[in-house]
């Protein structure tokens, strides 16, 4: 392969790159004469990845189930990964808000069309064996799902409608936390008692979700939207991509999952529990917890309608 004549320009480059970090250029340029050309499966640690779905039974289908949720967690990740763009940059416009919503769509329409995948991928009496062994833990204790909630909205929109009217931005991030719309799916709703599953979950992770809470209340993708200039928050395409995202994540996504649940869960014993002890159709489907992040871009009949023609 013929080489370039001329190496100065690059040479000249990582001098200037690495004497502004303290760093001596030599010492980079000679580890380069032992270090290994970068191979395929090293670069994406194939052999680690492919070596992370265990089994808890024999059946052959649990594979697909633990498969499938790892790619689900792979995508919230990248999600998350756009997320913090918009909620970091100091020099927002529109035009970039709009292409990061429209990339973080299009990994959730993955997801939604993913669960053929869950409802036509699985032998029914296959999962009702394996499912068993799977309890307490559930879908519901994805920690990075509930960061991409708080990543999205105010804190307000992700609180249980029936308590929203006595928590306001002076009501402590713990006392919200309890009020969660997802709370009542890890409570008995008349004793309030939790269930292992939310007991767990908390033991897990709630420390680290009041910090992440408190610091995406002014930086979520709604306050962010809320700082553009009042000409930007009126462009056609980023209030269109705002709804799309909204849509998508609360509706569309939710009504893949709940009727994936639903087919297996009906099929197969009828049990209306999920693994984790929840009611989960009032948990999941959007026209009971209504589960939107911005409600100021959708019409009073649009809000009132929310998830009731699915």
């Amino acid at each position: 392969m013929p080489q370039p004549k001329d190496f100065d320009p690059i040479l000249n480059a990582l001098q200037h790159k690495y004497n502004a970090i303290g760093q001596n250029t030599h010492t980079y340029l000679e580890g380069l004469l032992y270090s290994k050309p970068l191979e395929y499966w090293d670069y994406i640690q194939t052999d680690a990845l492919l070596n992370l779905q265990i089994q808890r039974t024999t059946l052959p289908d649990e594979m697909v189930f633990i498969g499938y949720h790892q790619i689900n967690e792979l995508l919230f990740k990248m999600i998350l990964w756009e997320i913090s763009q918009v909620s970091e940059n100091t020099m927002l416009t529109a035009a970039f808000f709009e292409s990061k919503l429209m990339r973080i769509s299009r990994y959730f329409d993955m997801l939604t069309t993913s669960f053929n995948i869950m409802r036509e991928g699985m032998d029914v009496e296959q999962y009702m064996k394996f499912r068993s062994t799977l309890t307490p833990a559930s879908g519901f204790q994805s920690a990075q799902y509930r960061r991409i909630e708080f990543a999205s909205t105010e804190l307000i929109n992700l609180i249980d409608y029936r308590f929203r009217k006595d928590i306001d931005r002076n009501t402590s991030y713990t006392h919200a936390f309890e009020h969660l719309y997802w709370q009542a799916a890890g409570k008995d709703y008349h004793t309030g008692k939790k269930s292992i599953l939310l007991i767990n979950f908390e033991k897990r992770y709630k420390d680290e979700f009041l910090r992440f809470m408190e610091s995406h209340n002014t930086k979520n993708l709604w306050t962010r939207f809320k700082e553009l200039p009042e000409a930007d928050q009126m462009d056609e395409d980023l209030v269109k991509a705002m709804r799309h995202y909204d849509y998508t994540v609360n509706v569309t996504w939710v009504m893949a999952h709940y009727n994936a649940a639903k087919h297996y869960i009906e099929s197969g014993s009828g049990d209306a529990e999920a693994t984790g002890g929840s009611d989960w159709k009032k948990y999941m489907h959007p026209k009971y917890q209504r589960r939107i992040f911005f409600p100021e871009l959708w019409t009073e009949k649009e809000l009132k309608n929310w998830g009731t023609d699915l």
